[in-house]
């Protein structure tokens, strides 16, 4: 007799996951290193060092279900897993939660298994300042072991809720595309996977379930003063109840679809941004102006960052007053942008540099 169903699905995800990780980091075929079924000569290389998958985990369902998959698949295929938690500090008694969750690591046999205590501060809010912490926490822990990739545990609830915050921010389709399966870490472009963004919540708390697995559902997760808490509780089962079941499966699919058209978009902006640039590397307004909006939108994005501006204090608001330097050009000033870039149009090109 086989595994749960819901224990089955977990494991299922995390081996797809870790195949994709082995297949990215497979170290090419060294001249010095023997080829399969023969003997190294003497003084050679050996084999390489497997490579080392971390889980950040909280204690919660979703990333103890993603641990125990983890320590389960990954001696299969000759990986070496360990577990990361964060302690954020933000609750009383969360360095000894911290504490379990690392005793509950080690009894899966996740090596290494440790906490990480972090300082919240204070800008963007409480939850975009946890999450910048913990994700600064994640990256300096698989930097200093060496970590070939960080598995998070967001499901497809999740991915729901991200879309429909993006969606009430206004943002574009970048917001609306949610979580991507990969994304890069601080000097890792594929550090992050999400396994889970196809199971929904409630399988992963099954299979802790299953397993007897204890879990700790954070209180803040319930509570109505953070935006995430709000839409979980209150407006996702209003949209149900609304529009029919559903409603979460259809918002991940949106997703999908959106990043898809998002990375072809980008791609297209990457592309064209040579084409609008004069010799001295300026941007031609005349060119951009014959640009689709969206791809002419994103050139602009990107040169703001390029100039300074941080990508996460850059709103949909700030690049539309840039746009209309190109498409409504009447004789304005300068558009003042975060972190002290300044947009202004000089001559027919568009400049975008330090204040």
């Amino acid at each position: 007799m086989g595994p749960h169903p819901a224990v089955a699905a977990i494991r299922l995800a995390v081996r797809r996951v870790l195949h994709d990780v082995l297949t990215d980091h497979a170290p090419e075929q060294s001249p010095y290193e023997p080829a399969p079924g023969s003997r190294a000569p003497s003084g050679t290389r050996g084999p390489a060092t497997p490579p080392l998958v971390l889980v950040a985990c909280s204690g919660g369902a979703d990333s103890m279900a993603l641990a125990s998959a983890l320590a389960f698949e990954a001696p299969k295929l000759g990986i070496r897993a360990g577990g990361i938690t964060v302690d954020h500090g933000l609750q009383p008694g969360s360095d000894l939660r911290a504490g379990e969750v690392v005793l509950r690591l080690t009894e899966l046999g996740l090596r290494p298994a440790e906490s990480v205590t972090v300082t919240v501060g204070r800008e963007g809010g409480p939850e975009a300042a946890a999450r910048d912490a913990r994700y600064a926490a994640l990256d300096g822990a698989a930097e200093r072991h060496g970590a070939a990739a960080v598995l998070l545990g967001h499901t497809r609830d999740d991915q729901a809720e991200t879309v429909l915050l993006g969606l009430a921010r206004g943002s574009g389709i970048r917001s609306l595309s949610g979580m991507a399966a990969v994304s890069g870490g601080a000097g890792a472009a594929r550090r992050y996977r999400r396994p889970f963004l196809h199971l929904d919540r409630q399988t992963a708390r099954k299979a802790c379930m299953v397993q007897s697995l204890p879990v700790w559902d954070d209180p803040h997760n319930a509570d109505p003063a953070y935006t995430r808490s709000r839409l979980r509780h209150e407006g996702l089962p209003a949209l149900e109840k609304a529009l029919g079941k559903g409603v979460v499966e259809a918002l991940a699919r949106t997703a999908q679809l959106s990043r898809d058209d998002a990375d072809a978009l980008d791609a297209w902006a990457g592309q064209a941004e040579a084409t609008v640039r004069d010799a001295a590397g300026l941007l031609e307004c005349a060119k951009l102006h014959a640009l689709p909006p969206a791809v002419r939108r994103r050139i602009l994005r990107r040169a703001a960052i390029d100039a300074g501006a941080p990508a996460g204090s850059l709103f949909a608001r700030h690049i539309e007053e840039v746009d209309r330097l190109i498409t409504g050009w009447r004789g304005q000033g300068a558009i003042n942008l975060p972190g002290k870039v300044v947009a202004q149009r000089q001559g027919g090109r568009l400049v975008i540099r330090q204040g």
